[in-house]
């Protein structure tokens, strides 16, 4: 009899999933509002190509450094509560026993299976049990700071990208709609692929990504127009 595969659960893409997520997404409209703004504002050509690129350069260290110096204070937090976790059960063992039966006692079991469960786990390891148990951290929800900011920046500059190409081969008299409806199509794709890769309804994922875009961008486009000069 072969042997049962264990389960692929998507919580394990989670770490970076949700930066490179945010990181394109971000790199894609930013950008994209950025353009249209100066484009709206009667820019030349070169003048809104040279935006878009201090656009793409800036977001993708800001986004860089965003997600390092956030994510690192998350795992400053997991690891002082680990370290807290470690001392009480040199301080309080047989306490800490008590303590995890109960975590498992409002989850549905016995008092008496509930020790035993939490006795056996505590011999095993007995803070990988707490940690996991009564703090609720994971090996696959553990913080990675540098991991989140390389997605972050990779994917901002990748997003970013995409409304660069459409200005530099575009034609500048269309510009304001090609890029607009461009960048659209882009958010669009991207919700949807972060949708399937979360296993989550595309059309949702699509929806919700655009919405937003076109709203960002249709706002910055209109602060052009009105504060914009002829050139």
């Amino acid at each position: 009899m072969r042997p049962r595969q264990l389960e692929k659960h998507r919580t394990k893409r989670i770490g970076w999933l949700r930066a490179a997520v945010l990181g394109a997404n971000d790199g894609i409209l930013s950008t994209a509002s950025l353009v249209l703004g100066v484009a709206a504002a009667n820019a030349s050509h070169s003048s809104i190509l040279l935006t878009g690129i201090a656009g793409l350069v800036a977001g993708a260290m800001s986004m860089a450094a965003g997600e390092y110096v956030s994510v690192y204070s998350q795992a400053d937090t997991e690891k002082a509560d680990i370290e807290l976790e470690r001392k009480e059960l040199k301080a309080d063992d047989a306490g800490e026993h008590k303590e995890l039966a109960l975590i498992y006692v409002r989850r549905g079991l016995t008092p008496a299976l509930a020790k035993q469960v939490a006795d056996q786990l505590m011999a095993h390891d007995a803070l990988d049990a707490h940690v996991r148990d009564e703090l609720g951290l994971s090996k696959a929800l553990t913080a990675r700071p540098i991991q989140a900011a390389l997605a972050s920046a990779c994917s901002f500059a990748i997003g970013a990208a995409m409304p660069l190409l459409v200005i530099l081969f575009g034609p500048q008299a269309h510009l304001i709609s090609i890029v607009s409806a461009t960048s659209i199509i882009f958010l669009a794709l991207l919700g949807a692929i972060a949708a399937h890769a979360g296993g989550a309804s595309l059309l949702s994922g699509a929806i919700r990504v655009t919405f937003w875009g076109a709203l960002a961008m249709g706002l910055t486009t209109a602060v052009g127009t009105i504060f914009g000069v002829v050139a």
